[in-house]
């Protein structure tokens, strides 16, 4: 067995999670928990949550090198808490 080539493919499988783990980040337009980019803020500086287009969890599919990858979503429904901006001050 050659444990060199078993490392690069390893080495390969991270690369594309972290790839696929940009896409979903460049895809949510909000900031939510560990997720926070600087264009979607409150005036104070928080994170900004957009529950009404993004309250899914998402996975995506690895379509192959080249491919574009498939999105599937699974819709979250919540029965005993509400939903709302979060402040950490």
């Amino acid at each position: 067995m050659n444990q060199s080539l078993e490392r690069a493919g390893r080495l390969a499988d991270f690369l594309e999670l972290g790839e696929l783990m940009c896409i979903d980040a460049l895809h949510r337009n909000e900031s939510c928990g560990g997720h926070f980019r600087e264009e979607y803020q409150t005036e104070e500086g928080e994170a900004l949550r957009d529950d009404e287009n993004y309250c899914y969890v998402a996975a995506w599919e690895w379509t192959g090198e080249g491919q574009p990858p498939i999105l599937h979503k699974e819709d979250l429904i919540y029965n005993n808490i509400e939903l709302k901006q979060r402040s950490y001050k």
